[in-house]
């Protein structure tokens, strides 16, 4: 009876979501554009509606499923969920800082390269683990780090770089690759924009030491909130957890006790021997689990993720394409080699267009057309990073560029072509007019 009782209050939510979705339709001017957003259907809404029916309120079989499956999705050993991406970022660089990564670990004063223009919690970690941010500049067109100021951003104290594929586009793989292993550093790659691009022919977050990835409802895949670290390194992916799981020696899932068979036969640090292992702290860490109602949400969204990213890359080019004669804007463009699944779509306006970024963004809204900067711009411009402790390798005239002149706009699947041509269309109209202008022509208004 309980079972079936389930089964028909879901197909109740499911009609209920269906109904309440309807098909709105689309009205240039009056509907809006968002530049991200969650593309949610009846499976996602039962699936979330199911595991609280069952009350799976913590981390429990989803979450572990979802790694599972998310790991082996990417071609990587091992996935573990947390509650958001920064928290990912944090964990993986957290996780190199542990005694047991041996001569390699990072220590307080260490630097770590990594770009001046993004988001800032790939920054932040660097930060809050008393490591030293290098930062260099960025590319006009792929918005990703120009790989040949990496050797002047070297010092005999560097030790990692931290670096993100810029809105979805990969940066250069191979360059920054060959220079990590020259050197001997590692590679954090912050995957959160880019879930499902490629570099020759191989998805991203599977070319660094660790990578992490974002499920906030702007991303690819969404779970509400969260966030996951992947690793093929065993003792990595084991830091993680520990790093996760406030820092615990044990490895029991909640709930699970002595899979070690010795739970009260350790002797670890100034404990004495026998003490519970499940209250074993080896590493000064968080809590940033996920719950088990955002792995259910995960487990049905993933399934559609090549479907989201065929829309998103179908978006751009379509978009590109409308732009590609349009006098005033720098468009975007893919690194070489790479396949990406955008996350948006960057536009910088030129020193000679004849109109400013913000008059460019403010018509854009106007015309209930979402845009947003590129992040955090130039970060060391930021009121956060005054009296912190950076360094910097060459000029950022590049990130000062993207801080005072560049915003993007989306691209995600839950926009149609009619909305795509619109926003074409909107553009072209604006920066025509601009330049009409400029030459002294009449504009009708």
């Amino acid at each position: 009876m309980a079972q079936q009782a389930r089964e028909l209050l879901i197909e109740q939510v499911r009609d209920y979501h269906r109904r309440r979705a309807g098909d709105t339709g689309f009205e240039p001017g009056v509907t809006w554009i968002k530049s991200t957003g969650a593309v949610l259907d009846d499976d996602d809404v039962a699936a979330l509606v199911g595991a609280a029916m069952d009350l799976r309120i913590a981390a429990g079989p989803s979450a572990r499923t979802f790694e599972s499956r998310f790991a082996k999705l990417l071609g990587a050993r091992k996935a573990h969920l947390c509650n958001s991406g920064s928290s990912a970022n944090l964990l993986a660089l957290s996780a190199l800082t542990a005694p047991a990564v041996g001569r390699r670990r990072l220590q307080p004063g260490d630097e770590v390269i990594t770009v001046a223009t993004g988001f800032p919690t790939t920054v932040n970690p660097i930060l809050q683990n008393g490591l030293v941010p290098v930062f260099v500049d960025v590319q006009l067109g792929t918005y990703n780090v120009q790989p040949e100021l990496l050797e002047g951003a070297l010092s005999n104290r560097t030790k990692a770089v931290v670096l993100a594929h810029a809105l979805g586009n990969p940066f250069d793989v191979a360059a920054v690759k060959a220079f990590c292993d020259e050197h001997g550093l590692w590679l954090i790659e912050d995957n959160c924009d880019a879930v499902g691009s490629t570099y020759d022919g191989q998805v991203t977050g599977t070319f660094g030491d660790l990578s992490t990835v974002s499920f906030y409802p702007a991303h690819h895949l969404t779970m509400g909130e969260g966030g996951c670290v992947v690793t093929n390194s065993l003792l990595l992916a084991r830091l993680v957890e520990t790093f996760r799981d406030w820092g615990r020696d044990c490895w029991c899932e909640p709930g699970e006790d002595d899979k070690c068979l010795k739970r009260f036969d350790w002797q670890l640090g100034g404990l004495p021997h026998g003490y519970d292992h499940k209250y074993t702290f080896s590493e000064v860490g968080y809590n940033l689990k996920t719950t088990d109602l955002q792995a259910s949400l995960g487990l049905s969204q993933l399934d559609k993720l090549p479907a989201f990213g065929a829309a998103r890359r179908r978006n751009w080019d379509r978009l590109r394409r409308a732009l590609s004669d349009v006098d005033g804007i720098l468009l975007p463009e893919a690194t070489p080699r790479s396949d990406p699944s955008w996350f948006g779509f960057a536009i910088t306006v030129l020193p000679d267009a004849g109109f400013t970024r913000d008059e460019f963004t403010a018509h854009l809204e106007s015309r209930r057309i979402g845009t947003r900067l590129l992040f955090a711009g130039n970060l060391t411009r930021q009121p956060a990073y005054r009296g912190k402790n950076w360094r910097v390798a060459g000029a950022l005239a590049n990130s000062d560029i993207v801080t005072e002149r560049t915003c993007w706009i989306g691209v995600f699947p839950g926009i149609t072509d009619e909305m795509i041509d619109y926003m074409a269309a909107t553009i072209r109209e604006f920066a025509a007019d601009r330049q009409r202008i400029g030459a002294g022509v009449p504009v009708a208004t």
